[in-house]
């Protein structure tokens, strides 16, 4: 159904007015033949303008003045101050309130599921974060209680305990070291030395680093294209940990006598890394929170292989403040892929 201008409403209403006076005067002109014809049409005529007239001045003053201040409320709230002052709001803005009012209540409500995703994500993190930290703090709690109440005179233990004392305050200093970064990250705090490298020998840098923990899992290693000469430009300590994370994951959380391949594609502008594996996969359901601070598939796998849980945001974030995308693909049983690009040098 059509939605009728105010113009026509206006003209609408006064017209019913003066057909119903025209018809009281022809009623009226079978029982006084006084009446003139001039009369019967003039005076409805007048009485049609005049009500115009008024409905006009009363909607505009009362009524129109109000909406248009609503109108250009909603235009403070949607637009930026700079272009505030070039919004000039036209006659017709009547008709246009109700599409305007719909919108920005649609906006407004998208906003406040945001912001009630934001608090359930807020809570889950406060509570990540406390089991994280008390796991740790608890266990060096646990290993000075035992030194202490005598656990310190006996030889069996004494050098024992204090080791895993020292490796749970490692754990803890991880943690808290990465949780730094990522506040520096988000906060425009990081600094980054941007500089021209050869991203090919890079990787054969790293995956000789990896070379023992692979053999400890039976995983090859594969470079794609050894022999590429792929130019990239970033910050090559940050990005340096962007593969240590990522190779490191597939070999942890990959399958025994597996393959982790890294490959290199040039994207015009850009250089794609690929850091691919034959492990189980990652269900769909879980791809989307993959890269959440504190976030695991199997949480019970992840603290035995030592994880903090915080390695994919910190790639996310890197990958991110060097404005470029990462990504992942995984298949259940067949295998994932982290997906990542770099400005080409």
């Amino acid at each position: 159904m059509k939605t009728l201008k105010p113009v026509q409403l206006l003209l609408f209403a006064s017209g019913i007015i003066a057909f119903v006076l025209w018809s009281i005067l022809v009623s009226l002109s079978f029982y006084n033949h006084e009446l003139s014809n001039t009369l019967i049409i003039g005076v409805p005529i007048l009485i049609f303008g005049t009500t115009y007239l008024v409905f006009y001045y009363v909607l505009k003053i009362f009524i129109y003045q109000k909406i248009k201040l609503i109108y250009k409320s909603i235009y403070n709230l949607k637009s930026p101050r700079s272009h505030i002052d070039k919004i000039k709001l036209q006659n017709n803005v009547l008709s246009d309130v109700e599409k305007e009012v719909n919108l920005w209540a649609i906006n407004k409500q998208k906003e406040i599921q945001k912001l009630k995703k934001m608090e359930i994500y807020r809570r889950e993190f406060l509570g990540n974060v406390s089991h994280e930290l008390k796991t740790p703090i608890f266990n060096i709690q646990g290993y000075i209680d035992t030194l202490v109440y005598g656990g310190v005179y006996d030889d069996k233990i004494n050098i024992k305990y204090l080791k895993k004392a020292l490796e749970n305050t490692k754990r803890l200093s991880v943690i808290v070291s990465d949780l730094e970064m990522i506040s520096n990250m988000e906060s425009d705090n990081l600094t980054l030395n941007f500089e021209r490298f050869n991203l090919v020998e890079f990787i054969k840098d790293i995956l000789t680093s990896f070379e023992l923990q692979s053999k400890e899992r039976n995983i090859s290693l594969v470079l794609s294209d050894p022999n590429s000469s792929h130019f990239v430009f970033a910050d090559k300590k940050r990005i340096q940990q962007v593969f240590v994370n990522l190779i490191g994951n597939s070999i942890k959380y990959g399958k025994e006598g597996g393959t982790t391949k890294i490959s290199s594609f040039d994207m015009d502008t850009n250089i794609l890394i690929e850091i691919s594996d034959n492990g189980i996969g990652i269900e769909k359901t879980h791809l989307n929170r993959l890269f959440e601070r504190f976030y695991r598939v199997d949480s019970n796998r992840s603290r035995e292989q030592g994880g903090t849980g915080l390695g994919l945001a910190i790639v996310k974030h890197i990958i991110e403040v060097h404005d470029q995308t990462v990504n992942i693909r995984s298949t259940p049983g067949i295998g994932s892929t982290f997906g990542f690009t770099l400005k080409k040098g």
